[in-house]
């Protein structure tokens, strides 16, 4: 009776044995990780990126790191939209990477050079996309704090709102940066217009890639922009930008191009921009050089005081600048002089009463002019750049 008691147990045991042993074996085995098929659509826009430009799709890991797998596209048409579909993704998480042309919203024209943008997204909710310079300018910021173990989700809100601050932008609830887009109407999207035109400004394909990159790498561990050389560039190019004509580069662009848009009103944060920031202009993006063809330039910004006989009326213009200039006497007897056929891209008027103005006829050129004969006194000088009725700068000098 006891040997059947004994071998009942044992075979109990034995039995509990190997199910423990299935158990930890079952619980050993790698877990099977199912890719996520996904499909991704945007636009790439600074202005809109040019058809055949590039467009690479990253798989990332859940920390951002690369998978190792990627996809390429191309853009198909001007409007800068491009489309992947079924990409087989190890998670949700993918940075976007357009290389190419696009248009120059400022200049109203293709880009001579290309440019490479960047995006990170979640794409839990979403399969839509877009690349434009928000993205490009959080993307480092996002990584790092993530590193600094915030969510992504955290991570974005932060970059995305510690870049609008250097623009003196702010605003509750405002779409992430890949929702944005320039060829629709709204306050998010005028936000994103006004950022991508004073960046442009009137700076090369070559200067923009490098003010981009000093900007990331400025924001990178603090968010904030601690550079006041960089910070009065952007201030530079903001005060020269003619933003209706910027609008409407934009809005015939894409009519031309057969495309539905209604491109937002972003003047009004550009001017706040302005009025707010606590960076400093250092100098003008039209040039007026301290002498020109003819003598002491009357428009070098920092000289009131002149002794010789001879002037000129010089000035260097960006393309897509525009210059119109007013002489006033202020003085009793003021009158002055011009050397005809002197003159060089200025149109001008006849002297009425006590004033003439000068207005340059293309941009993208040099304008001067031979000036003699000034009588001893005070002049009142104005600059109406950008087409402002108002003068963007004045100032009286002494003959």
């Amino acid at each position: 009776m006891k040997k059947h008691v004994v071998f009942f147990t044992l075979i109990i045991m034995a039995s509990i044995m190997v199910a423990f042993t299935s158990c930890t074996k079952n619980n050993d085995a790698p877990e099977i990780v199912q890719d996520i098929v996904q499909d991704v659509k945007g636009f790439a826009q600074k202005g809109p990126f040019i058809s055949g430009s590039s467009i690479t799709v990253y798989d990332l890991n859940p920390d951002l790191s690369p998978s190792g797998k990627s996809f390429n596209s191309e853009i198909a048409d001007n409007k800068g939209a491009f489309q992947l579909k079924n990409l087989s993704l190890s998670s949700n998480f993918v940075r976007l990477r357009a290389d190419g042309f696009y248009f120059n919203e400022v200049l109203g024209q293709p880009s001579a050079a290309q440019i490479t943008l960047y995006a990170l997204s979640d794409l839990t909710d979403t399969s839509e996309v877009n690349i434009n310079l928000l993205t490009h300018l959080e993307k480092p910021r996002v990584e790092y704090l993530m590193k600094e173990g915030k969510s992504f989700e955290d991570s974005k809100m932060q970059a995305q709102k510690e870049v609008l601050a250097i623009f003196n932008m702010e605003k509750e609830n405002i779409k992430t940066s890949e929702k944005l887009n320039i060829s629709e109407d709204g306050d998010d999207n005028g936000i994103l217009l006004a950022i991508s035109s004073i960046i442009q400004g009137y700076h090369s394909e070559s200067q923009m890639t490098e003010l981009l990159s000093n900007l990331r790498n400025d924001l990178l561990t603090d968010g904030i922009l601690n550079s006041d050389t960089l910070g009065s560039e952007l201030i530079n190019q903001a005060l020269a930008l003619d933003t209706v004509a910027i609008r409407n580069n934009l809005t015939k662009r894409y009519r031309e191009i057969g495309a539905t848009a209604k491109v937002p009103d972003f003047g009004k944060y550009v001017a706040n921009f302005i009025a707010k920031t606590k960076f400093k202009s250092t100098r003008s993006i039209i040039n007026y050089p301290k002498t020109g063809l003819n003598g002491p330039n009357l428009l070098a910004l920092n000289d009131t005081v002149y002794t010789t006989a001879d002037y000129s009326l010089a000035a260097n213009l960006p393309k897509g600048t525009s210059l119109r200039i007013v002489i006033t006497a202020l003085d009793q007897g003021g009158i002055w002089f011009i050397r005809m056929g002197s003159e060089i891209n200025w149109s001008i008027t006849s002297f009425t009463g006590k004033l003439q103005t000068f207005t340059a006829i293309n941009s993208d050129s040099s304008c001067d002019l031979h000036m003699v004969q000034f009588a001893r006194g005070r002049y009142l000088i104005e600059y109406f750049e950008k087409g402002y009725l108002a003068p963007t700068r004045k100032k009286i000098i002494k003959i």
